[in-house]
């Protein structure tokens, strides 16, 4: 009998970092830094959003930059604050909040979210309050940096499986995309080791296929003056089978 389903990184959040060692975030914060230092744009406040388990957020504090993370996960949170607990110098500091919520003391300079997080809001309407909210956390000048998973790669992502595994977790997801709802969804069953046993749990999580030319627009709507689009880490445009594209979103 399969375990009842759990919330999207409920369980699995204890076993991200293990199993995502193939992430080179260093490679993404470099790209980051380059579409930064192309424009002349130097933050010194910046938002992880959609944050994780908190890697992204120590990288950019190591930087020198102020780091604010937000999640809608407690438990990837938890994660994250217990590895940044592990810094002795400007630590990032953490947040519970969804991204069609978002709501800041004070506005920031620069905000990412990465890894296709934005594939996670699987409503549309969600996805436009998203960058509404982004805009109003900017501040004049900001920049919104963003990427997803493309709709080609979602769609060819159906009926594959894929196993990850360490010595304490073994994972197999299974994909599957539904046209009628635009939506690619992972079955996740994680084993995780106890003592002499493993314990098994099963999520359930979903990524919308955004199109492109619709995010730029939503972009737009919400004030977003300049946009520009980008292959995968490569600062020319994205090409017709591109499987991750980064969005860079100007508030002026």
């Amino acid at each position: 009998m399969s375990p009842e389903a759990r919330e999207p990184y409920e369980t699995l959040a204890g076993a991200y970092d293990g199993l995502t060692t193939d992430v080179d975030y260093a490679a993404v914060l470099q790209f980051f830094e380059t579409v930064l230092q192309r424009a002349g744009h130097s933050p010194k406040t910046v938002l992880d959003l959609a944050c994780g388990t908190g890697s992204m957020s120590v990288l950019l504090a190591e930087r020198g930059y102020r780091v604010i993370g937000a999640d809608i996960s407690e438990e990837m949170l938890t994660a994250a604050a217990q590895k940044a607990a592990a810094m002795a110098e400007n630590p990032p500091f953490f947040i519970c909040q969804p991204m069609q919520r978002l709501t800041l003391p004070e506005p920031v300079e620069a905000i990412v979210c990465l890894l296709d997080s934005l594939n996670y809001l699987t409503e549309p309407e969600d996805c436009r309050k998203t960058f509404h909210r982004v805009w109003r956390a900017l501040r004049p000048g900001g920049m919104f940096f963003f990427d997803i998973n493309t709709p080609q790669k979602l769609r060819g992502l159906d009926g594959q499986v894929f196993l990850d595994e360490n010595d304490e977790s073994y994972c197999v997801w299974r994909a599957e995309f539904d046209e009628e709802e635009n939506c690619c969804y992972y079955g996740i069953d994680l084993f995780r080791r106890r003592g002499a046993l493993w314990a098994r749990s099963f999520e359930q999580h979903c990524e919308y296929a955004y199109d492109p030319d619709t995010l730029e627009q939503w972009l737009r709507e919400a004030g977003f003056a300049r946009v520009e689009c980008f292959g995968d880490r490569t600062l020319t445009p994205p090409g017709p089978d591109e499987q991750r594209m980064y969005f860079a979103a100007w508030k002026e």
